[in-house]
């Protein structure tokens, strides 16, 4: 299945995620059971919008996992002890990595260049995360002794971030929103400036909710940019859910890997998508997620940028479009009248 790192069309993309949906629908009894539900004949499906997005929600209260497969990997979604979590039983490890590996190199960069940080309180503190698996696998990539991840000791990180400014050596600092923001506020509040050179990069995971006063992308990212006194505060948005990633070089604009795709639903009807510029619900394709589902309806709220809100930066020529796009927050539930159907 490795063969959907290799697409480099549209063409190339709608044909495997048509297979996929039709390889799924035969092998993953929760997802053939969520269509039939809906009346839906598989054979009638021709065009990728067409194809039934599973919610999200679905991965709380069953197993979703290719009939033919067993496996004793699964990531669980963070929450707290009473909460219902969600598991994606994961039956091909390799394929996770492959996914991580390229995503990772098309948008930064190889990783053996890089020494790794990890500021991830939340998710260390918690078992079975995909986040975590995903520094670990990039640090045994890097496989430089400075790698290392941080709970609460802002000091011990402070002193590595300014020797490590000190050598300009390229460092990847990857931080849940407010763990980024307690350790801004360490600095301030001993009065100290977080030392960072032009090759310091900052990548923002998300996590704020439940933490920290709610605000917008755009005023977190304007906070880390003074904090940490640089212009890489980049993002990654991925799930628990999924098995590969999308990331923002800058100004909330993310972009996907070719086998990962983003389309904006209306969140009056789950059945119908909404044209670029307008604001609506994430549903993701996601082609890693092979023996699991590559359709998937999130509770994310955002947008698919116009060719006027992309700036020339992340313009590409590549065959395939590329897909360009903003989190702009969770939706409010009492404004998924229709999406509530789909959940049983």
């Amino acid at each position: 299945m490795t063969d959907i790192f290799n697409i480099q069309t549209e063409e190339e993309f709608q044909q495997k995620c048509l297979e996929t949906f039709h390889f799924q629908y035969h092998n993953i009894e929760v997802y053939r059971k969520f269509v039939d539900y809906l009346n839906i004949d598989p054979n009638d499906i021709k065009e990728v919008e067409k194809i039934p997005f599973l919610p999200i929600e679905m991965f709380k209260n069953h197993t979703i996992l290719d009939q033919n497969k067993k496996t004793d990997l699964y990531f669980q979604s963070s929450g707290t002890t009473q909460m219902n979590l969600s598991k994606h039983w994961i039956s091909d490890e390799k394929l996770y990595q492959e996914s991580i590996e390229k995503s990772f190199e098309q948008f930064i960069g190889k990783a053996e260049d890089y020494i790794f940080l990890g500021l991830l309180p939340s998710y260390l503190e918690k078992q079975n995360s995909s986040l975590i698996y995903m520094v670990d696998f990039l640090m045994k990539k890097s496989g430089k002794p400075e790698n290392g991840y941080f709970l609460y000791n802002h000091e011990e990180l402070f002193k590595v971030l300014r020797e490590l400014s000190t050598q300009n050596k390229k460092v990847i600092l990857f931080g849940v929103a407010f763990a980024l923001l307690d350790f801004i506020d360490f600095a301030k509040t001993n009065d100290q400036n977080i030392e960072s050179s032009d090759q310091l990069i900052i990548i923002e995971t998300g996590g704020m909710k439940g933490r920290k006063q709610e605000m917008t992308k755009d005023e977190l990212l304007a906070i880390f940019h003074e904090g940490f006194g640089t212009d890489k505060i980049y993002s990654e948005y991925s799930m628990t859910e999924l098995l590969s990633q999308a990331y923002s070089l800058g100004q909330n604009i993310y972009q996907t890997p070719n086998w990962m795709r983003v389309l904006i639903r209306n969140t009056e009807d789950p059945f119908s998508y909404l044209e670029e510029g307008r604001n609506g619900a994430i549903t993701i394709i996601d082609l890693a997620n092979r023996h699991s589902c590559s359709f998937i309806a999130t509770q994310d709220l955002g947008k698919i940028l116009t060719d006027f809100e992309v700036p020339h930066y992340v313009r590409n020529d590549n065959a395939i479009r590329t897909n360009l796009f903003q989190v702009l927050g969770r939706i409010d539930h009492s404004d998924i009248r229709g999406c509530s159907l789909l959940v049983s």
